[in-house]
This record gives C-alpha cells, structure tokens and sequence, in this order.
C-alpha cells in the first residue's frame, strides 16, 4: 500500500514513528506538507498535486495537521476525498474538532460528560456568565488555543472579569468553564483508535501550574482507566467521527468528563509513558480499513 502522511515536518517524532512502523510493515511511504500541494478542482477528475507531482497513486492518508495550518491542510484532505482515497482521519471530523464551541455542543448533543460551559460576546454578560458556571474558581478559554496556550484558571470574581474583558478587547472568543477542583491539575489522556482505548496516560501538571500539558512542564504515567472512562472516552471519539484522537478527561466527583478531543494527537509522550507501540496499532487499523471510496462523512461536509 502507499501511503502518504500530511504532516509539516517529517522528523517530528510522531510523524518518524508512523514513517517506520508503515515501512517495518511494507508499506511505501510519503510525508506531505500539505502547504506545498495544489488542487485541480474539477467534476469529473479531481486532483492533488505536491511539488509538481501529481499524486494519483495513493491508497491511504494518515493526517497530521497541525492547528495553525487546518483551513488549507482540511482542504487539502478533502480533495483526497473527492478522489475516493481513505483518510484515517476525515476533514469534516478534523474542523469540527478543532472548533472547540461546536465540539462542545457536538459532545451536548450525544450526551457527554462535560464541564459546565457558557460562551457569550458582550463583556456586559459577564457576571451572569461566571455565576452561570458555579462562580470563581474557573477556567477561561481561547477557541483558538492549543496545547494550553490560551487557557487561564481566574481563582476570584473580579480577576474573571479582568481576563474577560481583556479577551473582549482583543476581540477573541473565548469559554468560560467550571473549575473541577479535585482534579488537582490532572487529566488523562486516552488514545482512541477506532471504538477502542489502545493507552492511556495520566497527566499531572507542574507545581505552581494547573495545567497538565505536556509542553508546559506536566509529567506523565499510565493509567488504569475505569470501565465509564473508557466508555465515556470512546463515545467522545464517536460523537466528533475521528477514527484516531487523543480524548483528555477529568475525573470529577460526577464521574469522567471530557475537556478536548484532539484530530492529531502526539505519540511520543503516551508511547513513552505506556511502552504502548501506538504507531504500529494505527497502522494495523489502516491496512484493515483502508478502502477506496470509504468516506464516513460524505454529503456532511
């Protein structure tokens, strides 16, 4: 099979990982930077070039769309679509992922354990907003923020109101998010592939920070989940129709609740953490589903 990789760089560690795994298992294999291919937009032939080559021979694509790149890297994907390759991940799935508001409301809609969550506009609203969400402490959110850039825990009323209307003025939109306290600055991040956990990690953020990632400084080990974990992180993949994600959940005194589905998840860090071949449990996934013309989401876009 040939498979291509939509990623930017191909020595970041999880892209290298996927690189050797689809070749351990006699796969050929081309990384992409989706920021060099052209389209050939057209009925009948559609059509994705990358420098100058016309690339007309691939059977699969694995995404690894990084999140200041998803409007032209989604369009790029969905043009493989158009072609009836297999996309492990689909470009409808992808966007609505990295919208956190409509990923929020996607998890409402099926049910999901979520953090009390209000979004709003004016900075008028602004005290009805945090009463909404059980009052200080509580989290505040860019839509636009990743790896936990943009994301602000205000311990008081009035600091709340001094992050919002900082936001307000910036002309950002933002969430505003109960704070579940008995996490202690942890989350778990479960690795979805299909409808099954294949590793999960605990993370636990730094002293003098709240949040757990990885690139801020938090530490990581396996976790053994409950069964409504694995439930709940399972149903969160389902409900945003990614075939592989990262689910990071808390757990609460109401049971697990889901903060972010992520469309491209890292693998060095839950690889290390679980001894967890992840890579080669992606690959195994590709080649038993890896169909032409087998799009999920076709007419949804």
């Amino acid at each position: 099979m040939k498979i291509a990789i939509l990623s930017q760089n191909a020595h970041l560690y999880s892209t290298a990982r996927l690189v050797q795994s689809a070749e351990k298992r006699g796969h050929q294999v081309v990384v992409i930077d989706p920021l060099l291919c052209y389209m050939d937009i057209t009925s009948h032939r559609p059509t994705v070039y990358y420098r100058s080559q016309k690339l007309d021979d691939i059977d699969a694509v694995i995404p690894r769309i990084g999140a200041s790149v998803t409007f032209y890297a989604t369009a790029v994907l969905r043009q493989f679509e158009m072609m009836g390759v297999y996309c492990l991940n689909e470009s409808v799935a992808i966007s609505r992922s990295r919208d956190k508001l409509r990923a929020l409301q996607i998890l409402a809609r099926k049910g999901v354990g979520m953090p009390v969550t209000g979004f709003a506009h004016s900075t008028k609203m602004s005290a009805e907003l945090i009463k909404l969400v059980g009052g200080a402490p509580l989290v505040i959110k860019l839509l636009e923020g990743t790896q936990g850039k943009g994301v602000v825990l205000a311990e008081t009323q009035a600091a709340a109101e001094s992050v919002i209307d900082a936001f307000r003025d910036l002309d950002e939109y933002f969430l505003v998010q109960e704070f579940i306290k008995e996490a202690q600055g942890a989350d778990i991040r479960c690795f979805v592939i299909g409808k099954k956990v294949v590793a999960a990690m605990m993370r636990k953020a730094k002293p003098g920070e709240f949040r757990s990632n990885l690139h801020r400084g938090g530490t990581a080990v396996e976790v053994k989940l409950t069964p409504e974990e694995r439930k709940t992180a399972t149903r969160a993949a389902d409900a945003m129709g990614l075939s592989v994600s990262g689910v990071d959940i808390i757990r609460s005194k109401h049971g697990p609740l889901v903060i972010e589905v992520n469309s491209s998840p890292g693998l060095e860090g839950i690889e290390k953490a679980t001894n967890v071949d992840v890579a080669e449990e992606i690959l195994q996934y590709v080649e038993k589903n890896a169909k032409p013309h087998k799009t999920k989401t076709k007419g949804k876009g």
